[in-house]
């Protein structure tokens, strides 16, 4: 029997050096241990830790915040996407990408564009001593990021109502938010779209529950 070599490619932008921090990950390397993606000039290291739920808990070095950023997400996320990007949920600039090596070569290139042009006529060092202060970027993946969840969410069963009913949802999007909805007795939740902080918060989500309309 072939078992299904189930593989990743993940990567960071060290905040020291700047330097992209990438490596190929697998399954059974992930089960074993903690994994820590250290950068070769020692400033920084990244942990990937897979959860006994079957999750995976990243925890990110962020360039432009004085600590880093810990991520929850599924398992199928992690190991099934083309590509993925988890953003700074302060500033909205991904500073981590998962995914094919390829597609994750190319977004680090692209995010290397976003950030020469952030930085202007600075450079990494600048950006460096600022670390920690107010930046404003956009983030266009926050509705990516929150239908995704609740993709997940509905995958494992893990939305729920109170009329028991399994799977039948139905997803509206408006301006500022995303209403997931039972078809079968109209509970609902809404989740705000217009925040990069509860965007990110919302990758953490391991249960749903949706409630009666007031």
């Amino acid at each position: 029997m072939i078992l299904d070599k189930k593989e990743t490619t993940v990567a960071y932008r060290c905040p020291d050096c700047g330097s992209i921090v990438m490596s190929l990950v697998g399954i059974f390397t992930l089960t074993a241990d903690m994994i820590r993606l250290k950068c070769p000039c020692g400033g920084s290291e990244m942990e990937i830790i897979y959860t006994k739920d079957k999750k995976v808990r990243l925890n990110v070095p962020c360039f432009l915040c004085p600590s880093p950023h810990s991520y929850l997400i599924s398992s199928q996320m992690f190991f099934d996407r083309d590509i993925f990007a988890l953003p700074c949920s302060y500033s909205g600039f991904d500073i981590c990408f998962i995914g094919k090596q390829s597609s994750v070569e190319a977004k680090t290139k692209e995010s290397e564009k976003e950030l020469l042009e952030m930085l202007g006529e600075a450079d990494f060092t600048d950006l460096e001593k600022a670390r920690g202060k107010n930046i404003e970027l956009s983030d266009p993946q926050i509705l990516d990021i929150v239908i995704y969840v609740i993709h997940e969410l509905a995958e494992d069963r893990c939305i729920s109502c109170s009329c028991g009913t399994d799977g039948d949802y139905e997803v509206d999007i408006c301006d500022d938010h995303i209403t997931v909805r039972c078809k079968i007795c109209g509970d609902s939740v809404d989740i705000p779209t217009n925040s990069l902080l509860s965007a990110n918060d919302f990758l953490a989500t391991e249960k749903l529950e949706l409630k009666k309309n007031q």
